[in-house]
Order: structure tokens, then C-alpha cells, then sequence
């Protein structure tokens, strides 16, 4: 398995064999339980699908009750499915827990920004505000918002609104340490959404980036030595 559901748990330090100090985000992940499994000739792609932290049947939806009911599982509070290119290894009611990863593996984090209400353009976009100079009333307004040739409001135009609650997607965090007991996975960086947010750590999609080499390749017709 490559994902594993849970809650982020806050930030601390992490001290390497060489002294090292890292940031890194303590996720509480699993045990998640296997509530269905998609195959290809059943539902046309193969997938598994994890559930994450029991709940009573009156916080669930009738539809959803009954889903659990026919995979014989308890409800779930957070579920989330994964494809996948092969038919799935494990069965309905099989647990995944935090070994399913080890300490150098790159991770995907996916949560949900922390809401901050209604916020303007230099806190929502980063826009630079006005001068204060020489009775300058523009500070911190976004000023002139569309052009009297067009003379409409440019689809995308960035303003004040809503900041947060957006589901954000934090690539390629490091796994620095695996606590299978405690079910703790310590990812370097930081993870989106506030502490006891619900999130998803998945194997990172794409690679990171190898370190650079200090020896530059030759040029091209350079003259041999």
C-alpha cells in the first residue's frame, strides 16, 4: 500500500545521527481499515478504498451506513480510495498501518488550508500596499480593477474574498522517522491544515530533484587535453 489516512499532530525537531536539526510535522497515521476493494472486470479500474477513525452509525449517512454494513467494517469518519495499476494484494477488513512506510521514503501530503475567513488582497494574493505620503488614500485598496476598454470585470481577477479551506497538495516531504507503535510518521516540512486536521500521506507521485553535481559536464567541441 502507498496510502494511508490519519491527522497531523502538530510540528517539532528532529536531530540526525550527524546533528542535523530538521522542522518536522508529526502525522498520526492508521491503523486505516480496508473497506472495498474495485477490480477491473467488477467496476472497470482496480482500487483500494481506506477508512480512518470509527465513528457511531447517527454520525454516518444511510447510504453510507449501509456500505460499511455489506463490507462488515465499522464507519468511518474519513474515507479515501486509491487506483491502482495492478488487482489490489489485501482483502476487505485488512488494517494498514504506519510500517508501510520506511525512513527515507518521499511522501505526498494532501489536507485542507486553515480557513481564515474574509482577508484581502495583500494578506489573500500578497499584493504591496500604497504609500502613505503626501495624502496618498490608497493603502492597502486593491485600486482600479478593470479598464474602461473592456469595461467588464476580467474573469480570474484577483481580490478580496474567502482565504483558506482549499484542499492543498504538499509534495515530496521526506519521512524522517516511523514510530509503528504509536502509528507517528515524522515527515520533514510542513503539512497543510491545522493541528488535528484530517489529511492523506501517499508515496510521492513525482521524484524529487537529485542534488546537483559540482563537476560541470565539458562543453561541447572544447579541445581535449
Amino acid at each position: 500500500m502507498t496510502l494511508i489516512l490519519g491527522r497531523k499532530r502538530g510540528m517539532t525537531q528532529f536531530h540526525s545521527e550527524d546533528g542535523t536539526l530538521t522542522g518536522v510535522t508529526v502525522v498520526s497515521v492508521g491503523p486505516c481499515t480496508v473497506c472495498q476493494v474495485r477490480t477491473q472486470e467488477r467496476d472497470g479500474y482496480n482500487a483500494v478504498q481506506l477508512g480512518y477513525e470509527d465513528v457511531a452509525d447517527k454520525r454516518v449517512a444511510k447510504p453510507q451506513l449501509g456500505h460499511f454494513k455489506k463490507s462488515s467494517t465499522a464507519p468511518k469518519r474519513f474515507l479515501r480510495e486509491e487506483r491502482l495499476s495492478q488487482p489490489a494484494s489485501v482483502a476487505v477488513g485488512d488494517q494498514v498501518t504506519a510500517s508501510a512506510f520506511q525512513v527515507g521514503d518521499y511522501v505526498d501530503v494532501i489536507g485542507t488550508t486553515k480557513g481564515r475567513g474574509f482577508a484581502g488582497t495583500i494578506k489573500r494574493h500578497g499584493f504591496h500596499r500604497g504609500p502613505e505620503t503626501h495624502g496618498c488614500m490608497n493603502v492597502r485598496q486593491p485600486g482600479s480593477i478593470a479598464s474602461r476598454r473592456i469595461g467588464k470585470l476580467p474573469k480570474g481577477k484577483r481580490m478580496g474574498g474567502h482565504y483558506g479551506v482549499e484542499r492543498h497538495t504538499q509534495k515530496n516531504l521526506r519521512v524522517m522517522r516511523v514510530d509503528a507503535e504509536r502509528h507517528l510518521l515524522f515527515l520533514a516540512g510542513a503539512v497543510p491544515g491545522p493541528n488535528m486536521g484530517l489529511v492523506q500521506v501517499q508515496s510521492a507521485r513525482t521524484a524529487p530533484r537529485p542534488p546537483q553535481s559540482s563537476v560541470t559536464a565539458p562543453l561541447k567541441g572544447a579541445a581535449k587535453a
